[in-house]
């Protein structure tokens, strides 16, 4: 167990900030430099923001709200996984998704002084569970990461924030970890005193999904008829639906015991395994139909999830779809359980993060799953403008490389090296490491040029410079994004053939931009999209920032072979 814990320093990027001049570091020279005082340029914040009016008539399409509480205390990737489930969430049961009004971003490219002063604020300190290591995190509004106007052309999405105005609360009284307040939020207005708050009922975190349960998105007709499933409605002690009681067989024994050494059944393995059981002289199982009937005769069904990078479920990419098989009796439907809740509010408490596939739930129909993809790949994006300017930094790095198509890479360092989660202690060695996964791209670009294979994702395209651009030759120069701040670190990085973000950053990105590309995760978000527009990748599966680079590759057209993790 951790003895230590996160220090949070948050301060409100969106009170006050008072920036000196930019630069990647002190020891880089020759870069483009800004000064910027005061609040968020408007045009950064890509939100409609809406009256009262118009938010009650938005929340009017659906059942009432859905929300959450949020982990704040991660970092940008980790949220994004879980606005993205939790966008899922809310769809599946028709309710308003309630969106956190402020994120963390955890570091400032020119010192904790440049971007605001933690004790300067009141009551904005405190310790935060999860992780060892202390770090400093600015408040900043969500709109700076998230297009919520976009996300809301899909299904009603709005802010805690606004609820809190629609219900006459401060907006003051937003819980700063992200946690949804079951009282203060709950309670009279100040302008509706004579009327309670709206109901709300809580989703347990037990009930979400147990050892022996495994939690999709919603039960098929013919899943409920080939197991007679006993409908019932959530209650205060927990969702009440059933299946009736199966006798158990040979091949369903079979399977379970497959099932229990790694917890998972691939759809492979469990056609090997039917094929060592008497399910071999019942049915065809050379054939799909056969293998289907064969499952289902014995209590088994198939759901479709994403297959894991490296077989580790970090990097929460939606980018490969896999089939698996699950007993029946095990399955429980996030919308049988839960979309007949009549509350005004269904909260689902506590974190559901960690050892999860992407959604946190299976999909029992293909077209779940890709319902889901095309909202994470094109429904939630990063603000226009971040984009716009990774696609200034895309052209760059063709000048760079003379027109040629070019190779990036991530290279996490900071809390990974502490963790020994990095691929070296030391930058030289990780450097070797990232360089030796480089030397296939090029001969890999060359082989793929003409056969462009795009990933297996909804509204798939190929990314044109893939046909149009020649090969990258031997010595062009890559991109690496890196949270290294070591100076002489950085150098050896740039001696080996790396382009760092100062090298192709300029002035007019700046006034673009302005104070927030001193926030890393907002340089994060930029570097991904420009990742994203690589003829090749490499980086950690350890790291969530990879697995939002992968989704992204998938959406701008990349090629599933040109990407390897290690």
């Amino acid at each position: 167990m951790r003895t230590a814990l996160i220090r949070l320093w948050a301060s409100s990027l969106y009170d006050r900030a008072h920036v000196q001049p930019f630069s990647d570091e002190s020891t880089d020279s020759g870069k483009a430099a800004s000064t910027w005082l005061g609040a968020i340029p408007s045009h950064l914040l890509d939100y409609h923001s809406l009256e009262v009016d118009e938010l009650s008539a938005l929340v009017a399409h659906t059942k009432g709200f859905y929300a959450r509480d949020y982990s704040l205390w991660l970092g940008w990737n980790n949220m994004r996984y879980i606005i993205d489930t939790a966008f899922l969430q809310a769809r599946l049961l028709n309710r308003t998704l309630l969106l956190p009004s402020f994120v963390y971003a955890r570091g400032c490219f020119e010192g904790s002084e440049a971007c605001a002063d933690c004790l300067s604020t009141d009551h904005k300190c405190r310790e935060l569970p999860f992780e060892q290591y202390r770090h400093i995190g600015y408040r900043i509004p969500i709109q700076l990461m998230l297009n919520i106007t976009t996300m809301r052309t899909v299904h009603p999405t709005i802010l805690v924030s606004d609820y809190l105005r629609m219900h006459g609360l401060p907006t003051v009284i937003e819980n700063k970890e992200g946690l949804w307040e079951r009282a203060a939020y709950h309670s009279m207005g100040p302008l509706e005193g004579d009327r309670l708050g709206p109901d709300l009922f809580v989703i347990q975190k037990g009930w979400y999904d147990t050892k022996e349960a495994r939690r999709v998105d919603g039960l098929t007709e013919g899943m409920k008829s080939r197991g007679h499933w006993i409908s019932g409605n959530a209650t205060e002690v927990g969702a009440s639906g059933r299946w009736e009681e199966k006798e158990d067989s040979e091949v369903a024994r079979k399977l379970r015991f497959q099932f229990g050494l790694f917890n998972t059944l691939p759809w492979d393995n469990a056609v090997k395994t039917l094929r060592k059981t008497s399910a071999a002289e019942m049915y065809d199982l050379s054939s799909e139909a056969g293998v289907l009937d064969a499952l289902h005769d014995h209590g088994w069904e198939v759901v479709h999830t994403f297959e894991g990078m490296r077989r580790s479920d970090l990097a929460k990419a939606v980018v490969e779809p896999i089939r698996e098989v699950v007993e029946r009796n095990t399955l429980r439907g996030f919308v049988d359980d839960f979309a007949n809740v009549e509350a005004r509010v269904l909260l689902l408490e506590g974190d559901l993060h960690n050892e999860r596939k992407a959604g946190a739930m299976r999909f029992t129909t293909a077209s779940g799953l890709e319902q889901f993809q095309r909202d994470v790949l094109y429904s939630i994006q990063p603000i226009q403008l971040l984009q716009e300017l990774a696609e200034r930094l895309a052209e760059r790095m063709y000048e760079r490389t003379g027109g040629r198509l070019w190779a990036g890479a991530h290279m996490r360092r900071g809390d990974f090296v502490n963790l020994n989660w990095a691929a070296s202690r030391s930058h030289e060695g990780h450097m070797r490491m990232v360089k030796s996964r480089l030397l296939d791209a090029r001969h890999l670009i060359e082989s793929i040029q003409g056969n462009v294979q795009p990933y297996p994702v909804p509204n798939a395209s190929i990314d044109p410079a893939l046909l149009a651009r020649p090969p990258p030759v031997y010595g062009d120069p890559f991109y690496l994004a890196t949270d290294e701040r070591d100076s002489a670190a950085r150098a050896h990085f740039r001696d080996q053939g790396a382009i760092l973000l100062p090298d192709i950053l300029r002035q007019e990105d700046l006034d673009a931009v302005g104070w927030p590309l001193l926030l890393s995760d907002i340089r994060v978000v930029v570097e991904q999209e420009l990742l994203a527009r690589a003829a090749y990748f490499t980086g950690t599966h350890m790291s969530s920032v990879a697995g939002g680079v992968l989704n992204m590759r998938a959406a701008h057209g990349a090629d599933r072979r040109a990407a390897s993790l290690y």
